[in-house]
């Protein structure tokens, strides 16, 4: 997926209360443009976040195709 998607999606996910995400940087020693420069998210709920804030985390992530099962 491309950076620009990865911010995006990191962006929507930062707008739900008590969730925390960081962008998880590409460790591969060779640069291919067919690879993204981004490995993936690493998400963050707070210990008090509710069944509303993880059901939309799992929204959003439907949305872009990333929740896996």
């Amino acid at each position: 997926m491309p950076l620009a998607v990865y911010r995006e999606v990191a962006a929507h996910l930062r707008q739900v209360e008590g969730v925390d995400v960081e962008l998880i940087p590409q460790m591969s020693q060779t640069f291919d443009y067919n690879q993204s420069q981004v490995e993936g998210l690493w998400i963050q709920h707070a210990d008090d976040s509710d069944a509303v804030s993880r059901e939309r985390v799992n929204q959003i992530l439907t949305h872009y195709n990333l929740l896996t099962t």
